[in-house]
């Protein structure tokens, strides 16, 4: 399995994951709730996505990929 080639929509769910970790780390965050359920339902689509079909592995480089997705935005 080649870690650089994730489907598109498993990494917008990744840059969405990202986001939504840092508003909810931020200093008082607005809405906590809404922001820690958002989290919870992203975290179970990444974990189920189908991708992880064959086996976790890959788990840390979509992780790296989407932090480095982040610093290109």
């Amino acid at each position: 399995m080649d870690g650089t080639d994730f489907p598109d929509d498993l990494m917008q769910t990744q840059h969405a994951w990202n986001t939504t970790y840092r508003a909810l780390a931020a200093p008082r965050p607005g809405n906590v709730t809404a922001l820690r359920r958002r989290l919870l339902r992203l975290s179970v689509r990444l974990w189920w996505h189908p991708y992880w079909t064959h086996g976790p592995a890959g788990r840390e480089e979509l992780r790296r990929q989407g932090r480095a997705l982040e610093r290109q935005r």
